[in-house]
């Protein structure tokens, strides 16, 4: 995902790879491919295109994965969307 980006370095994902079993389902549930199964482990590959939704973390088994939902960018994606369709204002990114 190198044409998608939220602001650069501010995502809250982290990978214990010390927990990871190599199961798949961070690479199999994340919609922007941020992660890969590599040599029986998780690897991140572009954290900057992480949007925090937080499917890889509810669908990790060991827990090896922690993001906080809703904090970053993706958020304000999404509020902006809503104050738009509803004519709202005061949307703020970070």
């Amino acid at each position: 995902m190198k044409d998608f980006r939220y602001i650069e370095g501010v995502a809250t994902l982290r990978l214990d790879a010390a927990r990871c079993v190599g199961c798949g389902m961070c690479e199999t549930v994340c919609p922007h491919r941020i992660f890969a199964v590599r040599g029986k482990k998780a690897a991140v590959r572009d954290i900057d295109a992480c949007m925090e939704c937080g499917a890889c973390a509810r669908n990790c088994p060991t827990q090896a994965i922690s993001v906080t939902p809703g904090v970053g960018c993706a958020a304000y994606i999404i509020s902006a969307w809503i104050s738009k369709a509803t004519g709202s204002t005061g949307t703020r990114c970070c």
